[in-house]
């Protein structure tokens, strides 16, 4: 028997979500339970994965099954598809398993045609309503499916408003209409080169294809790489009863969210058009009214919605999306799903559902997604900056957060800025789906029509993005690239900043600072400290740093790279003396100037963490990166040390590698020059010891050898780091405890590690060399191809950006086992900047390391991923 690959409404259900997607399972839901649902039926992802698998065409048995369950419509709805006297209309929509907004294709009033256009407008008497569904279902078949440009639809209705002198669509008459009609079937015509499709069945199986179609086009992938849902999943195909919102003052269409889903309150949210179809609202194209005003309106409808959407919450435990329509004053729900959030609402109604008593702690930790915490770790707008900004004008307050930019008012130019290392704030009348990469590359959003849950709200909320929408005062002209606000002029490359918590545009570059997170954001964080098992320390090269980290909750520091600290104005001079002296003698005279600059720095570091552990790097990269390389700097540096130019560029010279970062670099240098270990090696037990006399803390330093691959190299390094710290001990009459180990960051060390850790007491995994070497990539050009791999689905991620399990994940897992049959109680962290990566933390989790560390910014996304991962994985 032929597997079945299309369900009734009433057939599905929510568990079914995979096989029905999104929208197909939550419409059986509804139905399900109830809920005044318009009859229809769903074809599955299944269907759509082997349409690709039929090399992109609908097969027979497929057409069959779509047209049996067609007519099972007619008969629920008692209408017949394609009827002069009693059409039944369909509305066919996309609906993948993962919510992606405005990413897919939708077309409305499919079955209208020259004949049962006449049907329509007799059964329901209005011809006006009859002739502007059949316009907007052939734009929006034409667009879609037929791919003709949606301007040279809309010029044809922009003209036929002006030349009546009337703004609305809403004010053009039936004779309009149909004229519209006549010239829109023209623009077909001469763009298909058919005449526009009559046979209604044949209509419906193109749309299907078109949707199945949509699931492969270029702002789909972009919208799934982003938000990394899998390829292969495929979209299912709604296919609906029409209900409609455009029959005149008792019809309207409106979306809502049960809960505020910029900030979280507990308030039902949004808009609403009365006499109007769906996509009007969403596209921005009228400003809607605020869903409250529907009560002044209908207050039987009002009242109706507001008890469904309280159901529908208590049923589904999340904030939900809804989209409705009224027809004569009946409501019809269209669809619900869980709403998109930025962070802090995510955040907040977590907590509260908690506090509700609708889910559970565990629940509401898994609910808030690591990488959304990123919105809430950036800064906002400096207050007294603030009050000295210059406002531009308003608009809706759509995506919260601060952004600061250059106008662009094209995605391409918005990502060629990006490029270009310029901050861009996209400007448009308008967002579609079609603007989505220059949204991405943008720091901020601005439109000039469109309203909270336009695509540009909806899109900018989901990533996080400051937007400021429907900002009716601007005129945008994108030919001559300027915005206008009353009598003043923006023109391309102008700075304007966002405010997109209050939706205020101002004029200018404004001051930014950075967040305090408190409220219910501390409490969410707690619940995650609870149910995490990793440690997050933090990667930190100064006591700010460290500072900064230990408020966003880090429990010590795990990478100190102390060649940063050579790089100041103050002791880059005597580092180079260092480098450049051809004896023994020479080199400990610099580094005896260089010993109390370290030890300060360290001094600094310790009172900063406070007695929590400190993993300090040893000197890591080659020499010749502290050296100057322009000929005006390097006669410059050899005036200040009294030798000659060519002296220095003969150093200079000798010092140049083919490949540095294989080079003489890590462990190498002390093998080289022990005394620079030395002097390190003393610097950091002075100020261990230091502070411990001033302050109490026990400090443990952490001694970590960078670039380990031969046991050999260990034992040697080691000696040269225990003899300086006898000597410091006796000098000093104290001893204080302490741990030597070694970076993991060659494939060899982890093939040796049982090896290297009968000498190392802790292993660190430098996972951004690791996966250097093991891929044998270099990380400094890699940006040049990786881009390529993941758009050619060689790899699924930038192994630079997330481990990659299969291949250096399995050297970090040897690794761990070798070290751990050696040394059982061996420290396990990692360093890399793979430390902040939910993905990457999750795979540490379950190798069953002690720790990750990460830069200070990522220290909150860290503990909560950190979370989800002993949620997911428990050990």
């Amino acid at each position: 028997m032929l597997k079945k690959l299309v369900y009734a409404f009433q057939e599905g259900t929510l568990e079914m979500k995979s096989l029905l997607g999104g929208k197909g399972a939550n419409l059986a839901e509804m139905t399900r339970i109830g809920l005044p649902v318009p009859p229809g039926f769903t074809v599955t992802t299944e269907a759509c994965n082997q349409y690709y698998e039929h090399n992109s065409q609908l097969w027979t048995e497929l057409k069959e099954e779509i047209l049996k369950e067609l007519k099972a419509l007619e008969s629920t709805t008692n209408k017949e598809f394609g009827s002069i006297s009693n059409p039944l209309l369909v509305s066919v929509r996309s609906g993948a398993v993962f919510s992606m907004p405005g990413m897919m294709d939708t077309i409305l009033n499919l079955g209208l045609n020259d004949e049962s256009v006449k049907g329509i407008a007799k059964a329901t008497n209005n011809e006006r309503f009859a002739y502007d569904s059949y316009r907007r279902f052939i734009q929006m078949f034409g667009d879609v499916v037929l791919n003709i440009e949606k301007y040279k639809f809309d010029s044809i209705l922009e003209k036929r408003k002006h030349d009546r002198g009337i703004e609305q669509d809403t004010e053009l008459t039936a004779e309009d209409l149909k004229d519209i009609v006549e010239e829109f079937k023209k623009v077909v015509k001469k763009e298909w080169g058919k005449d526009f499709p009559q046979d209604t069945e044949e209509q419906l199986l193109m749309a299907v294809e078109a949707v199945f179609k949509s699931w492969n086009n270029q702002r789909a992938k972009i919208y799934r790489k982003l938000h990394e849902i899998p390829d292969d999943l495929g979209t299912a195909v709604n296919i609906q009863s029409m209900v409609f919102g455009n029959m005149g003052e008792t019809c309207g269409t409106g979306v809502a969210f049960t809960r505020n889903p910029s900030t979280g309150e507990k308030k039902l949210f949004g808009e609403f058009l009365l006499n109007a179809q769906g996509e009007d609202v969403v596209a921005g194209i009228r400003t809607p009214e605020e869903i409250q005003v529907l009560n002044e309106k209908m207050p039987k409808v009002y009242e109706e919605f507001v008890n469904v959407t309280k159901l529908l919450e208590k049923h589904y435990k999340d904030m939900q999306d809804i989209e409705f329509t009224i027809e004569n004053e009946k409501l019809y729900m269209l669809q619900t799903r869980s709403g998109k959030r930025t962070a802090m609402a995510a955040i907040n109604i977590a907590v509260d559902m908690v506090n509700e008593g609708l889910i559970t702690k565990e629940e509401a930790v898994l609910r808030v997604e690591p990488h959304q915490l990123d919105q809430l770790l950036h800064p906002t707008f400096d207050e007294t900056a603030l009050k000295e900004a210059e406002v531009i004008t308003k608009g809706l307050p759509a995506s919260a957060g601060a952004a600061t930019g250059k106008i662009y008012f094209t995605p391409e130019d918005v990502v060629k800025a990006k490029n270009e290392g310029e901050r861009a704030i996209l400007v448009r009348v308008e967002t579609s789906p079609e603007d989505i990469e220059g949204m991405v590359s943008s720091e901020g959003i601005l439109t000039g029509r469109g309203g909270m849950t336009s695509h540009a709200a909806v899109v900018a909320r989901g990533m996080g993005k400051c937007c400021v929408a429907g900002a009716g005062e601007i005129r945008i002209d994108e030919v001559n690239k300027v915005m206008k606000v009353r009598d003043n002029v923006y023109a391309e490359g102008d700075y304007i900043s966002l405010d997109g918590s209050q939706g205020i545009v101002y004029k200018g570059e404004i001051k930014t600072q950075t967040p305090e997170l408190l409220g219910n954001f501390a409490v969410l964080m707690g619940w995650a400290d609870e149910f995490r098992r990793l440690k997050i320390r933090t990667n930190a090269d100064t006591a700010r740093d460290a500072k900064q980290a230990l408020e966003f909750g880090a429990e010590g520091i795990g990478l100190c790279r102390t060649e940063h600290m050579f790089f100041e104005e103050s002791r880059i001079f005597a580092v180079r003396q260092m480098i450049l002296s051809t004896t023994l003698e020479g080199r400990e005279k610099a580094l005896a100037k260089l010993l109390p600059m370290q030890r300060e720095d360290f001094i600094a570091l310790f009172e900063a963490i406070k007695g929590l552990p400190v993993t300090i790097r040893l000197l890591d990269p080659p020499l010749h990166e502290f050296l100057p390389h322009e000929e005006e700097d390097v006669i410059k540096l050899a005036n200040e040390m009294g030798v000659s130019k060519e002296d220095l560029l003969d150093v200079v010279n000798d010092l140049k590698e083919f490949n540095p970062m294989l080079g003489h670099r890590g462990c190498r240098l002390a093998i080289t020059y022990p005394e620079i270990y030395a002097m390190q090696t003393r610097a950091i037990m002075e100020a261990a010891i230091h502070v411990h006399k001033t302050t109490g803390y026990i400090i443990v330093p952490e001694i970590m050898v960078p670039l380990v691959g031969e046991i050999k190299e260990f034992e040697q390094v080691k000696r040269i780091i225990l003899n300086v710290i006898e000597e410091v001990f006796e000098e000093n009459d104290i001893k204080i405890p302490y741990l030597i180990g070694t970076m993991i960051e060659i494939p060899r060390a982890c093939i040796t590690a049982d090896e290297i850790a009968k000498e190392a007491e802790f292993f660190s995994f430098g996972t951004n060399d690791l996966s250097q070497m093991t891929f044998g990539f270099s990380r400094d050009d890699a940006g040049k191809f990786i881009g390529e791999y993941v758009d050619k689905n060689i790899f699924e991620k930038d192994p630079f950006q997330r481990i990659d399990r299969k291949g250096v994940g399995k050297l970090m897992k040897m690794a761990v086992d070798l070290g751990k049959t050696t040394r059982p109680d061996i420290k396990l962290g990692i360093c890399g900047e793979h430390g902040g990566e939910p993905n990457s933390i999750e795979f540490c989790h379950m190798l069953g390391l002690a720790y990750v560390s990460c830069s200070p910014f990522r220290v909150p996304i860290a503990r909560l991923a950190a979370a989800h991962a002993s949620l997911r994985h428990p050990q």
